[in-house]
Formats: C-alpha cells, sequence, structure tokens
C-alpha cells in the first residue's frame, strides 16, 4: 500500500479529513492550551489578592522576649548569627519563596525629656534601634549618622525621621535624657541622649519600615495621659555595650515572601511548610505570620474552581470525542461502496481498516502536533498533559479504521427504522449504562470531590448522565411523534404526515447523545453561574444588610442622629454585637453551662425600615420587629443549636445572657438558621429587640449602624461614626484608657463587588465562559452532523417527491417538520440534563468559598426556559441551513443516480 495512493485519497476526501483534522487539533490545543491559561490566570488572581493585602501581611516574623545581655555577642553579634540560621531551617517550599528579609535589635521604649519636649509639654516614650542598611535605604537631610566609634561618657546618639522629629520639636543637636520613669514621673537611671541627624526614608513602601513600633510615624497615646511612642537608630556599638551594660533588649528577624515567589500550583505545600514552621520552631522565640490565611482563602476558591473546570472540561472532551466519532462514521459511510468493493475483490477483513489507517496517519499526527504547539504559545505555565494529548492523538488515528471495521460488507439495510424491541445486545449495553450512571451518582453523593483533585469516575459522572439521559429520550422519542403522525394521517395534506412519520422512523443514537453532551454542558454552566452570582448578592445582604453599615467599637446615642442628618441617608438603625458570651440560668449570673454564644442587639422595627428602603430580600422575624417593653423575658431569636440547648437544660422559658456588662432575661420566640451581620458558619447566637429592653440607668451603646441611602458618601460616614465613638469616650462610659479604633465602612455595593473581583474568580468565570460557549458551538456542529448523516436518504425521498408534484415550499415545511422534533428533543434533554446536574454535583464542588461562605443554592431560573427556547430556535434555523446547503451540492437527477444506499 503505497504512500501517493493513500494521499490521494485524502486529496479526494479532503473535506471529510479536513473536518477530522480540525476537531484534532482542537483537542490537543484545549489539552495542551486550556491549562497553561488556568495557571495564568490563578497566578493573575494570587497576585491580586497579595497585593490588594498589606505587604506586612507576608511577614514572617521571629521575635525573642525582652531579656537582659551579659555579653555584647548576646546583642548584634547574636542577632546577625541567627540571621541565616532561622531562613536555613525554614522548610524549602517557603525559604524559596522569601524575596527580603531584615533583623533589628531595639530596647523597649523608656521615658524621654529634654528641653525642646518640655517646650511644648509632650510626654514621650523612646525606644532605639539597631537597623543594619538603614543608611542604604534613606537620605540624611541633617546632622549625621550615629558614630559607629563608642567612646565612654559620650551621650547616646540617635537618628530620627525628619517628619516625627519635626512634630516633636526636635532637631539636629537637641538634647535629651532616656531613663525609666516613676509613678510621678522622675527619672531613674538617666543616661543623655543626642540627636544626631534627621534622616528621609527613600521609599516609605520599603519593608525596612515596617517593624513595630514605627519608625516613620509617632504612635499616638493609648489614653489621657500616656505618652507619644517613638523610636530612633542608634550605631551597632553603642547598643552593643549599652547591652552588655545590662540594658534589656529584644531581637525580631523578620522574612517577607514575594508575590511573585509564590506558585499558584502548589499552594498546598507552602501552606503546609507553613503550619511545620509553626509546630517546630526554636524555643525561646515566638514566631507570628499571618500569609497563611490569605493564602488558604485562595487555594480554597482555586481548588473549587478546578474542581469545576474538570468537571467542565470532561463534557467539553467527552462531546468533541463524540463529534469524532460522528465524523468518522460519517466519512466510512461516504466510501461504503469502496470498502464493499475492496472485499468482493478478494481483499482480507481489515484491508479497509488499513487503508483508513494509512490516510490517518498521514492527517491526525500532523493536526495533533499543530494543536500542541499552538497550545503552547498560550500564557501561563504548563501542566504534565503531554501523556494526555499522545493518548488522545493515538486513539483519533485509531477512530477511522474501527469505524471502517463497523462498516456492513453485506446487501445494505434501511437506516431509517428504529426498532420497537431492541435487540438484547443493544438493551443490556443501554441497561448497563444506566446502571453505572446511577452508581456514579451515589458515589459521588457519597464519596463527594477532592477539592483540586480529579476522581475520574467521579468527575465523569456528569458525563455519564448526560448520556442516559439522550437514551431515555431516544427510547421515548418516536413513541409521541408515532401518535402525532397517526393524527396527521387523518388530515388534509401530506407535509405533516410525512415529515412526523420519517421523524419516527430517524435513528438518531449517536448524534442525540453529543448533542445532549455539549447542550447538557452549556445549560450546567450557565445555570451554576446563575446560582454563584445570586449567592454572591445574598451574601453581600448577609455582611451588609443596608445600603452601607459604619462598624466601630462603641458609639454614643447621638450618633444615630448625626447619622441620619448626613446628605443622602434616609433611614438609620443601631445594632450591637458581641461574641464569646455566657448563658445564666438566673438573674445574679449561674452559669448555665452551656457553650460561649454571640449576641445580637437589633432595633426590629428600625432594622425593618433600613431593610425595607434598602431594597434587601431580608423579612426580619415578627418577634424583633413587634417586640415592645414589659414584664417578663425578652422574646429572642436565636439559632438552633442554642435552641437545642436551652431546651434540654429547661431554660427555653427563662435564661439570661450579658450585654455590655447588663444581664437582661429572654426566652426563645424563634430559631433561625442564619442571621445578617453574623458570619455564615456562625452556629450559636441570640438576638434581641433593642426596643423592648427593660429601662436602666445604664443603656447599650450601639457598636454598629446601618444606613440606608442613595448617594451616600462613604468619607463622610466614616467621619460621623468616628466622631460619634469619641463623644462616648468622652462621656467617661469607656472602661480602660485605649483609643477607640478607626470605624469601618462597607457598602454592600462594594461588598458585592469584591465578591465577584480578585482571587480565583479570574479562573472561574473562564470555566463558565468557555464552558457555555464552547458546549454550544460543539452542540451545533453535532446538530450538523445529524443532519448531514441523513442528509442523502433525505435528499433521494426529496427527489423522488419533486418528481411526484412536491413543491418547494412544501419541501422546507417538510424539512421543517422532520427536524424540529429532533432539534427540540435534543435541545430540551440538555437543557434538563444542565438544571439537574448542579443539584446533584453542587454540594461537593466546594464554590462558597466564592460566596463569603455562604452556601450556594442552585435553584430554577426562569431565563434559562428563554435561553433555550432561543437556543432550540438557532438550532432548528442552523440544521435547516445546513440542509440547504447540502442539497445544493446534490441536483436532482444526481441524486436519484446514486442509488438506493445513504
Amino acid at each position: 500500500m503505497s504512500v501517493g495512493a493513500a494521499v490521494r485519497r485524502v486529496r479526494a476526501y479532503g473535506g471529510q479529513f479536513l473536518l477530522l483534522a480540525v476537531l484534532t487539533l482542537v483537542v490537543t490545543l484545549l489539552i495542551s492550551g486550556v491549562p497553561r491559561l488556568v495557571n495564568r490566570l490563578a497566578e493573575q488572581g494570587l497576585r491580586a489578592q497579595l497585593t490588594s493585602e498589606p505587604a506586612a501581611r507576608r511577614d514572617i516574623s521571629y521575635a525573642t522576649g525582652v531579656v537582659t545581655a551579659t555579653s555584647s555577642n548576646t546583642a548584634m553579634g547574636n542577632a546577625a548569627g541567627r540571621f541565616d540560621a532561622l531562613a536555613a531551617e525554614m522548610p524549602p517550599q517557603v525559604r524559596s519563596a522569601v524575596t527580603e528579609r531584615w533583623y533589628t535589635v531595639e530596647n523597649p521604649a523608656a521615658r524621654v525629656v529634654g528641653p525642646d519636649l518640655a517646650a511644648r509639654k509632650l510626654l514621650v516614650d523612646l525606644g532605639l534601634r539597631v537597623v543594619p542598611d538603614i543608611q542604604d535605604a534613606s537620605t540624611l537631610v541633617e546632622g549625621a549618622w550615629p558614630s559607629e566609634t563608642y567612646v565612654p561618657g559620650r551621650p547616646i546618639e540617635v537618628a530620627l525621621d525628619a517628619d516625627v522629629a519635626g512634630k516633636l520639636n526636635l532637631r539636629a543637636g537637641s538634647q535629651l535624657r532616656i531613663g525609666n520613669a516613676d509613678r510621678k514621673g522622675n527619672l531613674f537611671d538617666a543616661a543623655p541622649v543626642v540627636v544626631a541627624g534627621l534622616f528621609r526614608p527613600t521609599d516609605r513602601a520599603n519593608g525596612i519600615w515596617d517593624g513595630l513600633p514605627p519608625l516613620l510615624r509617632i504612635t499616638e497615646p493609648r489614653g489621657d495621659g500616656e505618652p507619644f511612642i517613638v523610636v530612633g537608630v542608634v550605631a551597632q556599638s553603642v547598643f552593643n555595650k549599652r547591652a552588655a551594660e545590662g540594658w534589656p533588649i529584644q531581637s525580631t528577624w523578620r522574612y517577607r515572601l514575594g508575590i511573585d515567589t509564590i506558585d499558584a500550583r502548589h499552594l498546598d505545600h507552602v501552606i503546609d511548610g507553613l503550619q511545620v514552621m509553626q509546630r517546630e520552631k526554636p524555643s525561646g522565640l515566638t514566631l507570628t505570620q499571618g500569609v497563611d490565611v490569605p493564602l488558604r482563602a485562595f487555594a480554597a476558591q482555586v481548588n473549587a474552581a478546578r474542581t469545576l473546570l474538570a468537571v467542565i472540561a470532561a463534557g467539553v472532551l467527552a462531546t468533541l470525542a463524540g463529534l469524532i466519532v460522528l465524523a468518522a462514521t460519517l466519512a466510512t459511510r461516504r466510501r461504503r461502496s469502496e470498502f464493499v468493493l475492496l472485499r468482493a475483490r478478494g481483499g482480507a477483513a481489515t484491508a479497509g481498516a488499513r487503508r483508513s489507517l494509512a490516510e490517518s496517519l498521514l492527517v491526525v499526527p500532523v493536526a495533533a502536533a499543530l494543536g500542541w504547539w499552538l497550545g503552547t504559545l498560550f500564557p501561563g505555565d504548563p501542566d504534565p498533559t503531554t501523556p494526555y494529548a499522545i493518548a488522545a492523538t493515538v486513539l483519533v488515528t485509531l477512530a477511522l479504521p474501527v469505524a471502517t471495521l463497523a462498516v456492513p460488507v453485506a446487501g445494505a439495510a434501511r437506516r431509517d427504522l428504529v426498532r420497537v424491541r431492541p435487540s438484547a445486545r443493544r438493551l443490556t449495553v443501554e441497561v448497563s449504562l444506566l446502571l453505572l450512571a446511577g452508581l456514579a451518582a451515589v458515589l459521588l453523593r457519597r464519596r463527594g470531590l477532592t477539592l483540586g483533585e480529579v476522581d475520574p469516575l467521579l468527575v465523569s459522572v456528569p458525563v455519564l448522565l448526560a448520556v442516559a439521559a439522550a437514551v431515555l429520550a431516544l427510547r421515548a422519542y418516536p413513541w409521541p411523534l408515532l401518535l402525532v403522525s397517526r393524527l396527521a394521517a387523518r388530515t388534509r395534506g401530506s407535509v405533516t404526515f410525512l415529515g412526523t412519520a420519517r421523524a419516527g422512523r430517524s435513528a438518531v443514537a449517536a448524534p442525540l447523545v453529543v448533542v445532549v453532551l455539549a447542550i447538557g454542558t452549556a445549560a450546567f454552566c450557565a445555570v451554576v453561574a446563575a446560582g454563584v452570582d445570586a449567592s454572591r448578592e445574598r451574601a453581600a445582604q448577609q455582611i451588609v444588610p443596608a445600603d452601607a453599615v459604619i462598624r466601630g467599637e462603641r458609639f454614643a446615642p447621638d450618633t444615630v442622629d448625626e447619622v441620619g442628618r448626613l446628605p443622602g441617608v434616609q433611614a438609620v438603625t443601631r445594632v450591637l454585637y458581641e461574641s464569646d458570651e455566657r448563658v445564666a440560668a438566673d438573674e445574679v449570673g449561674t452559669d448555665a453551662r452551656l457553650a460561649q454564644t454571640s449576641v445580637l442587639l437589633v432595633d426590629g422595627a428600625g432594622l425593618d425600615a433600613v431593610v425595607r428602603e434598602s431594597g434587601v430580600d431580608l423579612p426580619v422575624p415578627a418577634a424583633l420587629r413587634t417586640a415592645r417593653p414589659g414584664p417578663g423575658a425578652l422574646p429572642a431569636v436565636v439559632s438552633p443549636a442554642v435552641a437545642a440547648d436551652l431546651a434540654k437544660a429547661g431554660l427555653d422559658r427563662s435564661a439570661f445572657i450579658s450585654v455590655q456588662g447588663q444581664r437582661y432575661e429572654f426566652r426563645v420566640a424563634g430559631t433561625e438558621e442564619s442571621f445578617p451581620l453574623l458570619s455564615a458558619d456562625a452556629s450559636r447566637f441570640v438576638i434581641l429587640p433593642w426596643q423592648a429592653l427593660p429601662a436602666r440607668n445604664t443603656t447599650p451603646a450601639p457598636t454598629s449602624l446601618l444606613i440606608a441611602g442613595d448617594p451616600l458618601n462613604a468619607e463622610a460616614l466614616r467621619r460621623a461614626g468616628d466622631q460619634g465613638q469619641e463623644r462616648y469616650q468622652r462621656t467617661g462610659a469607656v472602661t480602660g484608657k485605649d483609643r477607640p479604633i478607626g470605624v469601618t465602612v462597607d457598602t454592600r455595593a462594594g461588598v458585592r463587588r469584591d465578591l465577584g473581583n480578585g482571587g480565583a474568580n479570574g479562573v472561574l468565570a473562564f470555566g463558565f465562559v468557555a464552558g457555555a460557549v464552547g458546549g454550544t458551538a460543539l452542540g451545533l456542529l453535532a446538530i450538523a452532523f445529524t443532519v448531514l448523516a441523513g442528509a442523502r436518504a433525505r435528499g433521494q425521498v426529496l427527489s423522488r417527491l419533486r418528481t411526484l408534484g412536491l413543491s418547494r415550499r412544501q419541501w422546507r415545511g417538510l424539512l421543517l417538520v422532520e427536524l424540529t422534533p429532533l432539534v427540540a428533543v435534543s435541545v430540551l434533554t440538555g437543557a434538563l440534563v444542565g438544571a439537574v446536574l448542579p443539584l446533584l454535583l453542587n454540594p461537593v464542588l466546594g464554590l462558597s468559598a466564592f460566596t463569603s461562605g455562604v452556601p450556594v443554592q442552585v435553584a430554577f431560573e426562569p431565563s434559562l426556559v428563554a435561553a433555550v427556547l432561543a437556543l432550540g430556535a438557532v438550532a432548528l434555523g442552523f440544521a435547516v441551513a445546513v440542509e440547504a446547503l447540502n442539497n445544493r451540492r446534490l441536483r436532482l437527477g444526481e441524486v436519484l443516480r446514486l442509488g438506493e444506499e445513504s
């Protein structure tokens, strides 16, 4: 068998081999390129998430306690010696991600006095710190750097940030004294200090400045009568000498992970390495790191997205495999007479297969290599998918020879009949397929999916269920058409009768399965995407059940009125939240021995007004909305876990809980699985109606304010919140001397936007778009194959009917009647499969990582019906267009001369 002959046959049937080559190219392109693109999107999402976090969040910090040195080696020498040793002890996956590192040694801040400070009546504590390489990271603007030469009796030379010094009325040459202060403010063990110079940082974002307390700003007093805290830089030699004299010191080593050095593909290794460091930290040191929190959150999103992508990829690749089988079957069917003639001339049973294999070897490997090469042009790091591409190439190459072996060499049988009683072989295959799909579905619900990993059986469950649904549809498909055909036979005209009769007798098993797979994949993506979007909206309402929320520590009572007078504000209500409170059995506080519980105090009527004005879908429980002051226990809404514990302890009708030091009696008036302003995983909470609280000398202070309005000025809300906290502090009701932390203002629109942006949302969106668009396109292509598979037979029927007087208009009607049931059944079955699959897979996909922990609920979407109808109309129009184009290629007489076989 010569290569030249094979080349000539490939040229003669160029269209069929071109189709096979294109499908092969698409398969290897997807195998090679999509993992790269997914990795690229994951890397971009990780970079964006880490960039949005404060740079110090990526620091891994070791610190000693405050110790007294006994020699100079225990100060800078010991710190420098351990600097490299601590890095070397890190797990390799963490050590390789470190891009910057610093170490410092410092004294705890001590009281400092001097004439320049006294001129402004400033109470200041000064910490002394040695910062290696600080001169490379800053510019001296006045004076000189502290001298490295230690001279006994000389004042301690210190350098300060120029802005810090200016605020404290200090300059180069300022004379100070530092020491410990007694309760009256008198210094003892004081030492002279002089400001040797002032510097400015070259780059304020440089991590060298991120130590605590900060070098570049003044730490504000924590309360009245408390000092400002500043940090100055001293020379190593001076510090070593002072440490040897008994000064208490503390050493700190910081290692910062780089944004570009953490590989999104190996996040689990980095997180595991951080856990190992926590467990095996050196004795005598404390380890502080917070980078594992964003890494864990991102890893959960990526794993969920990759699992979803595996399900979508299984559907897309199965559809492509079906299309390749259809293409090979169609090609061999068109060449049936050639293979029959080859056998008639004495060829072996495998002669046709060998001929097809030679032709495939000329086309498929070249197309596969081209597709693989095109995939390597996609941005992103590759995955080890070469074995899959090779396996796919081999299977596609064998598709045409195997299809050739299946060509019957005996007399042609009619292909337009569906047997009412299927053969035992076919029945066995179909029943086995249904049982396998059911078993896989049961295993999926019991075992679940390991997020981030691919279990071939469980990931293929959607494919098995789609095929099973297609088999059932194929079995039920002829019966309604048979009934319609019988009814049509009693009416005038032949178009409806002939069309339904031919549609009912058409054998469309393989094409129908492929169409159902493709449309099911597209519908699955659309339904899950809609469910995630709706769940994000619910999550935003859970976090901010209004247009905006101001969160702080405690607000003065008049803050509600002050915020209500701001432009755009339509309604305001107060909220109080406290966590980890104990339930008491009586008014004196006897512990009920129940787990700790969160307490939420809401004004029921005010919350209802804010919710309605904000357009939030949140029904406020009647027990909270209608409660009024009166004797007896307050009606409370509690979580099911708290309700069960109270009922078990006999306290469901009378229990007590503390709110800001005041104990209130409550009874269970209702239960809720969750409630806004509480975290999605909160399982223990008690919600009390604020408006029903008994009158007492002490009024609870709100910790949050919910605002409805449009437009809202976030900065104005922030200022009003800060002022409300300051007014509350001035009342003297604050316990302790800590200054309140600035309030945070969140809008529901902003929270919703943040949930949909950043993180691994790019990977998720890519999966949805690629699955929906790819499934739809492949579904239309499968419909084209379905039409072409029966085009020859329909052409012969058309030719005969045209000779009997069938008009062109009637032919179009006949074609429409014949194709509509096929398109409708395939599209509707695929859409039904795509709508049902999310109900099965949603609990195991872990998509709540994209909705702030709120469970993703997949429900019926009315828009899906409109989309299915539109897709059905497009598919039907596409099918008619393909048939019309195909018929134009064959003239009436030519079709009649082609014989009876199809």
